[in-house]
C-alpha cells in the first residue's frame, strides 16, 4: 500500500511509540539459556573477555564495547516493551497476521546477540588500533560471523554479526549496487536478530561516538533506496524508538537531531 506522506511528517514517522531502554542490569550477569555448542552459557564477563582478546588496541576494546552495550540495552528495551504490548493486548476472534508468526523475542538472545553483533569490526581497523579501514568496512559483519564461528560460539550467535548490517542487505540489492559481498541475503531470520539489527541504527562508531535520533537514522537509511527507507518505517511501526535522552546524559554524548 502506497503511504503519502505529509509536509508536517516528511518521514512517515508520527506516531512511532518511544521505548525506554532497559537499565544496564538487564544486560549483565550469566545468560544461562543461551549456550554454545559445547553446551556453555554466554555471560556479560565472557562476551567482555573475548572482546578483550581481539581488540587490537585499548582503544578499539573501549569504543566497540561500549557501543555494543548500548545497542544490548537499546535491542532488550524494545523486546520488552514488545512482549509487553503482546501479552496485554485484548484477544480477538480473528487471528491478526504478526511478524515472525507472532513469535516473542527471547530477550537473553537478544542481549547476548547485541554484545557481538560488532565483533568483526575489530579485524578492520588499520595498524594504527584508532581507524577503521573505510574500504572494508561493508565486510565486518561477515568477518564477525566467521570470527564467532572461529571462537566456537555457534551459528545462532554468529548470525547476529552477519544479518545486522543497515536495514538488512538483500541479494538483488548486492548484485544491483555491485557491493563486495558474495551475493547472498543478508537480512534477519529471527525477531532477536531483527531487533538487534535495528536498535544498531540509533548509535554511532563515529569519533566522537553519538546517538542518532529517529529521523536521522531513518534519513540514514533511505541514502540507500526507497525500499530500505520503507524496511526502516516498518522496523519503527513494529518496535517503536528508543527514548535516546536518558542514555546520552549517562554516557556523556551527543544525539544527531
Amino acid at each position: 500500500m502506497q503511504k503519502f506522506l505529509s509536509e508536517e511528517d516528511p518521514d512517515g514517522l508520527a506516531g512511532t511509540v518511544m521505548v525506554a531502554p532497559a537499565p544496564p542490569e538487564r544486560i549483565r550477569g550469566v545468560f544461562d539459556h543461551v549456550r554454545d555448542p559445547q553446551g556453555e552459557p554466554f555471560s556479560f564477563e565472557r562476551l567482555e573477555k573475548l572482546h578483550r582478546a581481539l581488540a587490537p588496541s585499548d582503544f578499539a576494546f573501549d569504543k566497540l564495547w561500549t557501543h555494543c552495550q548500548i545497542v544490548a540495552r537499546i535491542a532488550v528495551g524494545l523486546g520488552e516493551h514488545l512482549r509487553q504490548a503482546r501479552q496485554t493486548e485484548p484477544g480477538t476472534a480473528v487471528p491478526v497476521p504478526r511478524p515472525w508468526n507472532g513469535a516473542l523475542p527471547d530477550l537473553q538472545l537478544v542481549a547476548v546477540g547485541a554484545l557481538v553483533h560488532d565483533i568483526g569490526v575489530y579485524r578492520i581497523f588499520l595498524p594504527d588500533g584508532r581507524t577503521f579501514d573505510r574500504h572494508r568496512y561493508i565486510f565486518h559483519g561477515l568477518e564477525g560471523y566467521l570470527c564467532l564461528l572461529e571462537e566456537r560460539c555457534g551459528l545462532e550467535i554468529a548470525e547476529f554479526a552477519r544479518n545486522h548490517t543497515g536495514v538488512g542487505i538483500t541479494r538483488s540489492e548486492v548484485v544491483a549496487q555491485r557491493l563486495p559481498l558474495p551475493p547472498d541475503d543478508y537480512l534477519p531470520r529471527t525477531i532477536e536478530q531483527e531487533l538487534v539489527m535495528f536498535a544498531d541504527k540509533f548509535h554511532t562508531k563515529s569519533d566522537p561516538p553519538d546517538f542518532v535520533s529517529l529521523p536521522v537514522a531513518y534519513r540514514s537509511a533511505a541514502r540507500f533506496g526507497q525500499s530500505n527507507a520503507e524496511r526502516f518505517r516498518l522496523l519503527a511501526a513494529r518496535y517503536g524508538a528508543p527514548r535516546l535522552e536518558g542514555l546520552a546524559g549517562e554516557y556523556g554524548m551527543a544525539i544527531r537531531k
